[in-house]
C-alpha cells in the first residue's frame, strides 16, 4: 500500500542569532480505516485541534504548551480514541495512556492505565514538571492526580455508546490480533510543535486497543516509541499498532535517520518501511524538524492530520488528499 504524505516547503536553516523561528504545529488523529460517516467529524476535530495549538504558538507560547493544548482538544472530542472517546478493554473499562516531552531539556512525563480523569495528557505534564520521575502508572498515577488536585470523574463519563457496541462486535467476531492486517479503531491522538524560540515538543494520548487485556500498555506513553522530542533534531508523535511500534522504537528510529542527514520525508519512509518489513506492523507518524520542515505519513489506509504554518492550515485523511486554507 502506498504511503500517504504531506509536507511543507523546505525551510532554510536559521543562522546563529537570527530572528525568531516561524512556528509549526502538526496533529494526527490516529492511523487506521476511517468510515465515511465519521470522516467529516474527524476532519473538523483535527482542524480545531491544530488551530488551538497554532494559536498558542502565534501568541508566543511554548511548543509544550501548544502540543498539550492541541491534544486536550482531541481528548475532549468523543470521536477520537483518547480521553472521553477512549475505547474499552476486555472488561468494558477505560484505561488511558499518554506522554509529553520537551525538546530543549528532554524533560518527559508519562502515565499509563489511568482511569477516571478527563485529560491524561495534563496528568503526564504534571509528572514531567512536579515529580523527579518520568512515568507513573495505574494506582500511583491516580494517587498523584489526587495530590495535584486533578478532578476525578465517573468512569461512565468516558464511555460512549459507540465504543460499547465496538467492544461487543469485537468479542463476537473474536478476531485474533494480526499485525499484518489493517489496524482498526486506533484513533490515538498526537501533536508536535516548533515554537518561535526554536524549541520542539510532542504529546501523544490514547485509549489503546479495543478488547485489550486489563493493564495492557501500548506505545503511546513510552518515550522513544510513541513519541520523542529533541530540539537539536525535531519532534515526532506516532500512531498505529502499538506492539509493532514498541518493537522498533519507531519515534527514536525516525529521528536517528534525521541525525544521519535524511529529510523528514525520507526518515518517515525509512522507519515506517522498516516496521512494516521487519514486524509486519502498520502505522503513521507526524514529524517536524528543528528547521520547520514537517511531514504526516502513514502505511494504513487513512490518518486524519492537520498542519499549521505561515498562517495557513493544511489537512487531510486519505492518501493524496490535502486541503489548504488561510487561518484567521
Amino acid at each position: 500500500m502506498p504511503l500517504g504524505s504531506s509536507h511543507g516547503p523546505e525551510a532554510e536553516t536559521p543562522e546563529s542569532g537570527s530572528a525568531d523561528m516561524n512556528p509549526v504545529l502538526v496533529v494526527h488523529g490516529g492511523a487506521g480505516p476511517v468510515s465515511e460517516d465519521v470522516k467529516e467529524r474527524l476532519r473538523q476535530g483535527i482542524i480545531r485541534a491544530a488551530t488551538v495549538g497554532y494559536c498558542i504558538l502565534r501568541e508566543g507560547g511554548s511548543a509544550v504548551d501548544a502540543v498539550e493544548g492541541a491534544v486536550v482538544t482531541l481528548e475532549d472530542n468523543p470521536d477520537f480514541n483518547a480521553g472521553c472517546g477512549s475505547i474499552l478493554n476486555t472488561n468494558g473499562e477505560v484505561e488511558m495512556d499518554a506522554s509529553i516531552m520537551e525538546g530543549k531539556d528532554l524533560s518527559t512525563g508519562a502515565v499509563s492505565a489511568v482511569r477516571g480523569i478527563a485529560n491524561p495528557i495534563k496528568l503526564a505534564r504534571l509528572v514531567k514538571e512536579k515529580t523527579p520521575h518520568c512515568f507513573l502508572t495505574h494506582h500511583g498515577a491516580a494517587q498523584f492526580a489526587a495530590a495535584m488536585g486533578v478532578p476525578e470523574i465517573p468512569a461512565e463519563n468516558l464511555i460512549t455508546e459507540e465504543n460499547k457496541k465496538l467492544l461487543e462486535k469485537e468479542k463476537r467476531e473474536k478476531q485474533a490480533q494480526e499485525t499484518e492486517s489493517e489496524p482498526g479503531n486506533l484513533e490515538t491522538v498526537g501533536a508536535v510543535a516548533l515554537d518561535c524560540k526554536g524549541n520542539v515538543a510532542y504529546a501523544t494520548s490514547t485509549g489503546g486497543l479495543v478488547n485489550k487485556m486489563v493493564g495492557r500498555v501500548g506505545d503511546s506513553p513510552c518515550v522513544g516509541s510513541g513519541g520523542y522530542a529533541d530540539s537539536n533534531i525535531g519532534a515526532i508523535s506516532t500512531t498505529g499498532h502499538g506492539e509493532s511500534i514498541l518493537k522498533v522504537n519507531l519515534a527514536r528510529l525516525t529521528l536517528y535517520h534525521m541525525e544521519q542527514g535524511k529529510t523528514v520525508e525520507e526518515a518517515a519512509d525509512l522507519s515506517l518501511g522498516y516496521m512494516k518489513s521487519r514486524v509486519k506492523g502498520l502505522g503513521g507518524l507526524i514529524l517536524v524538524s528543528k528547521t520547520g520542515d514537517w511531514v504526516a505519513k502513514w502505511t494504513t489506509t487513512s490518518m486524519p492530520w492537520a498542519a499549521a504554518k505561515d498562517g495557513k492550515l493544511q489537512f487531510g485523511i486519505d492518501p493524496g488528499e490535502t486541503t489548504i486554507k488561510d487561518l484567521a
